[in-house]
Order: C-alpha cells, then structure tokens, then sequence
C-alpha cells in the first residue's frame, strides 16, 4: 500500500494510489476505500475473508431473482464456502420482498446481509437492509457494481451511510477501467486491507489504479452528472416505449440504467 509497498521505488506509484482514493473518497464519502481489487468478485471476496469464517450464515438476493454469483450461488465459492440463505422479489409486483428479507433473517440469524444485485432495475431501499439487520445483529455489505456511477452522480441513493462495506467494480456505469474497490467503515481498514494484499492478490495492478483515478476525476465532473441523469431518463423512456408496443417489463419499468424485459 502507498508508503509501504514490499518493493522500492514506488514513490510515483503511490501518489497514483493515493489520487484515487482521494478521488473515490469525495464521489462516495466512505471513511476508508480500498482501490486495489482486480475485480469485484475479488472485492466481495475479501469483505468475506474478513468478516466470516467457513460455514458461517450469508443472506443474498437469489441469482434468478437478479442477484449475483458472489451471493451465493451454488456454483461460486460463495455458495460452497458458506451456509447461504437467498430472498427474492415478490411474485407479483417483482420488487424485493423486504417482508420475506426480515423472515429470514429472523429465521436464519444470518451474520452478513448482502444487498445489491446485478439483474435489479429498481432502487433498493437501504434503510430497511440496516433497520433488519440491526435487529439480527447482522452486519450489511451493498454491492454497487452495476448503479455505482448512478450514486456518484447523486441520481441514485447512496447505501453508504447504512453499509458496513460498500462494494462495487469501476468498469460499468462508473466508466472507468475493468476493476474493483472496497468502500468501508475506518474501523475495518486494516483487515479489509489485509484480505486483499495478501490475503488474495499478490502486486496490484497499477496502470489499472491509475485509470481508476482517471476515471474518478471524471466523475467529479458535472458533465458526469448530466451524463447519468440522461442516461436514466433514457431507460425510462426506453422501457415506456417497450411497454406500449407489447414487451413483458420486469417490475414494470426503472429506476436505474437497466431493463428487463
């Protein structure tokens, strides 16, 4: 990590590091960020190996439903690392079954919750995620990947102040490099950081960190913002459109950059 890189010599390279969690820090105001993941995948992973031991309970948005394999899918080391539980959407209005969510977590007494998905366009409610897991005495860890430049821009609601961990990838709505990051509170920065080197990944991926930062920067920008208001507005109108020549909209349009048809 910047000022304390196994090799020498890194003096350039950490002030790359350090603009990009700088940059990260203004976008999404977390308390720690970590930009080293090559992936989210590897993001989520390393929240894992920092809260949960092998068997441990995992609450996760079921992949049918939109969630994602890092949630628990059977097939990902998620699912057979750990004794996941999945919720999903309500049949009929095909939203998120927040009253099925608080059954089980009753019923399972999960010690993470996991919110986000990669197949959901509507806004997830992240109060209620804490408001549950607060009476479960779970911790709360919203994957952003595909909404995270939505957030940036202020048209999506941040999940960080009720979030433990916050992860997301930075090559989607964010537009930057192919890539992860970790958002979390100060008091697990240290072992996020652990997890991720060297717990999982050897050297990290520089000129990766460094287009992160571009990127970031980027964003910072108000034509991001205008940029990412137009893009909701055109899925919007996209799925209004769809809607009215015949197309089956899941949830019955979007909130976000996604539609499912």
């Amino acid at each position: 990590y910047p000022g304390k890189r196994y090799y020498g010599g890194c003096e350039h390279v950490d002030i790359a590091e350090n603009l990009a969690i700088d940059r990260a820090k203004k976008l999404f105001a977390a308390e720690h960020i970590n930009v080293q993941p090559h992936s989210g995948s590897q993001a989520n992973m390393a929240v894992y190996h920092a809260l949960l031991q092998p068997g441990d309970t995992i609450l996760g948005m079921d992949l049918s439903h939109g969630g994602h394999l890092t949630h628990g899918c059977p097939v990902n080391f998620s699912g057979y690392t750990y004794n996941v539980t999945a919720y999903g959407v309500n049949k009929d209005t095909e939203l998120i079954d927040y009253e099925q969510v608080l059954h089980l977590a009753k019923e399972h007494r999960p010690k993470l919750i996991i919110v986000g998905g990669s197949a959901y366009p509507r806004v997830i409610d992240a109060l209620k995620f804490r408001e549950i897991a607060d009476e479960v005495g779970a911790k709360v860890m919203t994957d952003i990947a595909h909404p995270a430049g939505l957030i940036a821009a202020g048209v999506y609601p941040s999940p960080v102040p009720f979030s433990e961990f916050v992860t997301t990838t930075t090559h989607k709505t964010l537009r930057g490099p192919r890539g992860g990051m970790i958002l979390c509170q100060e008091k697990f920065a240290k072992e996020i950081n652990k997890k991720i080197f060297p717990g999982i990944q050897g050297g990290p991926l520089m000129h990766v960190i460094a287009a992160k930062a571009v990127a970031f920067k980027e964003a910072l920008d108000n034509n991001f913002i205008s940029y990412q208001k137009q893009v909701v507005s055109n899925a919007k109108h996209l799925s209004e459109c769809m809607a009215s020549s015949g197309f089956k909209i899941v949830s019955g349009g979007t909130d976000t950059h996604l539609i499912l048809v």
